[in-house]
């Protein structure tokens, strides 16, 4: 399990962590940098899967708007070793 912030700066979505950074203009987008940023840099050599567990950072709502925003959103992202397609068959 990795954990990551995600904010949005009006034109894109961030997600990171110490160890990770990753952007996109959709959340689409912002999934398919993050498994790909995990596969390159080796997250997923001890693990067939993993999940990436992202918490939306509150302190860039407005104060007013928390009491009714207890958890804006929060994400699960789990990544594999190997996508569904590319799976080797042994």
């Amino acid at each position: 399990m990795i954990e990551l912030i995600i904010t949005h700066d009006g034109k894109n979505w961030t997600a990171k962590n110490n160890e990770l950074s990753a952007k996109g203009s959709s959340l689409e987008q912002l999934d398919n940098n993050l498994k790909n940023l995990v596969r390159q840099q080796g997250f997923l050599d001890l693990h067939e899967k993993i999940d990436l567990i992202m918490f939306f950072d509150n302190s860039t709502i407005p104060q007013w708007i928390r009491q009714y925003s207890q958890h804006y959103f929060n994400r699960i992202l789990r990544v594999e070793k190997y996508p569904k397609a590319a799976k080797p068959q042994f």
